[in-house]
């Protein structure tokens, strides 16, 4: 591959008629005749740094090329910069291990990076592969926060059910309390760290002062805010909800190991005596009592079960057990 040759995972220009055309171009240019070109890339084409840095602004270029990313909103000179998050639904790869996508917005320009498979996108594309394209950038912008918060949604729905199973378990006495509780507690953390930032992210792009939206756009938008703020309620409500099953559990263990030293704590009073008992008859020295009668071991069997009971009598005289 030389320097003027670069794969993208996509290119796509779209008329002002919502019609597509795929982008043949092998070093395709960040201008358009159409309504706006959409150029998508993978961070791991090294071609794709050396074209960033050839068409667009050192800024732009910069944070699409950045390998670790917080979800943000920001308008700088010419476009804006939009970070966003999404879960993980590649295979073997952790859901809360949320992936990342870049975007540099300017004047008829889409240009997004990304390193990992990000399913939202690709149902972008596959509108536009279906002839329904986004009409124009604020439709296309507003389609992928909604798909995006659509899949963190229904993650947060499942983690939810989840809960309610270890929910019913931990206060069902008949059935062993759930294993999968820090491994809730630790999902929910990790979406929480980028899912609230996201939410800051939206709310910016919502307000239509970075970027101009029309009244679609701004009503998908809004609906896609209203859901991720109730998905930031559901997670923290999950997460509260797992911190009293995890107390509940503790309290019941602190409960059981209470109870059993309790018990062995009678036991181990009960017998004190009749220890200190044995001992002492124990011992080899001369004029020890009923050492040569044939009467002598039941007589001392005796004396310790009537020292053990009165014992027990005493205790339950003070209310111990």
């Amino acid at each position: 591959m030389n320097a003027q040759t670069i794969a993208p995972v996509c290119a796509y220009d779209i008329d002002e008629h919502g019609h597509a055309h795929a982008v043949s171009e092998e070093w395709p240019s960040a201008k358009s005749e159409m309504a706006y070109r959409w150029l998508h890339f993978n961070l791991v084409d090294p071609a794709f740094e050396v074209w960033a840095n050839q068409h667009l602004p050192r800024t732009a270029a910069k944070s699409l090329l950045q390998t670790a990313t917080r979800p943000h909103c920001d308008a700088v000179k010419n476009g804006m910069i939009l970070n966003l998050r999404g879960v993980n639904l590649n295979e073997g790869a952790e859901i809360e291990d949320m992936v990342s996508i870049r975007l540099w917005v300017s004047d008829g320009l889409i240009v997004s990076s990304r390193r990992d498979r990000i399913f939202a996108l690709d149902a972008v594309r596959a509108d536009i592969d279906a002839g329904n394209p986004p009409r124009d950038i604020a439709a296309f912008l507003a389609a992928l926060a909604f798909g995006l918060t659509k899949r963190i949604e229904a993650v947060s729905l499942s983690l939810a059910e989840e809960t309610d199973e270890a929910e019913d378990r931990a206060y069902d006495e008949r059935t062993a309390p759930s294993e999968n509780i820090p491994a809730l507690r630790q999902s929910i953390i990790k979406l929480r760290r980028f899912v609230r930032p996201q939410s800051e992210a939206l709310n910016i792009l919502g307000a239509g002062t970075v970027w101009p939206l029309d009244d679609v756009a701004r009503g998908h938008l809004n609906e896609t805010i209203n859901r991720n703020k109730r998905t930031i309620e559901e997670l923290d409500a999950t997460n509260d909800r797992l911190a009293a099953i995890q107390d509940h559990e503790d309290a019941k263990a602190a409960q059981a190991l209470g109870r059993n030293t309790y018990v062995l704590s009678i036991i181990a009073a009960v017998f004190l005596p009749l220890g200190f008992l044995t001992g002492l008859f124990g011992i080899n020295v001369g004029g020890m009592p009923l050492i040569n009668s044939q009467a002598g071991f039941a007589l001392v069997a005796a004396g310790c079960v009537a020292i053990g009971a009165l014992v027990v009598l005493v205790f339950r005289f003070l209310r111990w057990f």
